[in-house]
């Protein structure tokens, strides 16, 4: 008799043990379920206005009513974009800070030195396209095409001025390629950001600037600002006026601004997943892709793995180029 009430026990705590266990990961299981149960941060890199931050907004606005959370916009600009992803490198990886960001977390390792590793600390989670550079002036600088520019250039080398976001930015890098190739010498004047480089063209701050072509179309459209060449491979299609650089008779001179979310190292994978699926379900709306595209963006979408292979492709790619301009690390 005591022997089985001592089995009895014995079987009793052994229950007892499971059902804990049970509970627990029952416990964990929902809390990973939750997910999101509070506000998530998009950080952006650059100041409001640009179109890294209407991009950023755009999204924002688009995942919190799928996520059923609010997605909060925080712009931490400075130093071409290094604050704010330096900021996303350090969260915490639970899925609650992403950053978007163009490629100048790719490039930039190769013109600073940056607390953050692109490819060490960062989880990919979507490629979302890509939108040409246009090299941008008032109509009443007299510079009337990239030969006038050229020309211009040739007759007083340092004195003309161009604008761009920032040191080490695609956007200087367009311009940088185009004196190399014109064998020219133009002084950049480099701003916090693409809306004050912007800034500058209209104002006639500088003599010209070199900014994605997002947020440009009205000004260009209005006649505020004439556009001497766009730097992608083909004219844009609300701008067909445009040529190309190869159409202003630069060769290898294709250059864009590249657009992509990321996450801090060691998020969840299937938190990645979702966000990659949501994002992908986003970009395919036709009302998203005709509102990008009439702001200068062409969306493409690629998921975490193909985003991967392109950022391990393409920062050797950058890290050529900016050794070939001359932008050697500050």
């Amino acid at each position: 008799m005591i022997e089985t009430d001592r089995w009895s026990m014995r079987l009793v705590a052994h229950l007892i043990r499971a059902m804990l266990l049970l509970l627990a990961l029952l416990a964990a299981g929902g809390a990973h379920a939750a997910w999101p149960d509070r506000n998530i941060t998009i950080i952006v890199p650059f100041p409001p206005g640009g179109p890294n931050d209407l991009l950023g907004r755009l999204l924002a606005a688009e995942l919190g009513p799928k996520l059923g959370t609010s997605v909060i916009v925080e712009n931490r600009a400075g130093a071409v974009g290094n604050i704010g992803i330096a900021s996303g490198a350090r969260a915490a990886p639970d899925g609650y800070t992403l950053v978007v960001v163009t490629c100048v977390v790719l490039i930039n390792p190769s013109v600073t030195k940056v607390a953050y590793d692109p490819l060490k600390d960062f989880a990919p989670v979507a490629y979302l396209g890509a939108a040409p550079n246009a090299i941008i002036t008032r109509p009443a600088s007299g510079i009337a095409s990239v030969a006038d520019l050229i020309k211009k250039a040739k007759a007083d080398p340092g004195k003309l001025t161009f604008a761009s976001p920032g040191l080490g930015s695609i956007s200087q890098i367009a311009v940088e390629l185009l004196k190399l190739r014109a064998d020219i010498d133009i002084t950049h004047v480099p701003f916090n950001g693409a809306a004050p480089s912007l800034q500058a063209a209209l104002a006639g701050t500088t003599d010209i600037a070199s900014v994605s072509i997002a947020g440009l179309i009205n000004h260009i459209k209005s006649g505020a600002l004439k556009a001497l060449a766009q730097t992608g491979s083909e004219r844009w299609v609300d701008l067909p006026d445009v040529p190309t650089m190869q159409e202003a008779e630069i060769p290898n001179a294709v250059v864009e601004t590249s657009q992509m979310i990321l996450a801090p190292a060691g998020t969840p994978a299937p938190i990645v997943q979702r966000l990659a699926d949501e994002t992908r379900a986003i970009l395919a709306k036709p009302d998203i892709k005709e509102k990008m595209l009439k702001a200068g963006f062409l969306v493409k979408y690629e998921g975490p793995d193909a985003l991967h292979a392109r950022m391990v492709r393409e920062i050797p790619m950058w890290k050529e180029i900016v050794e070939r301009a001359g932008l050697a690390k500050q």
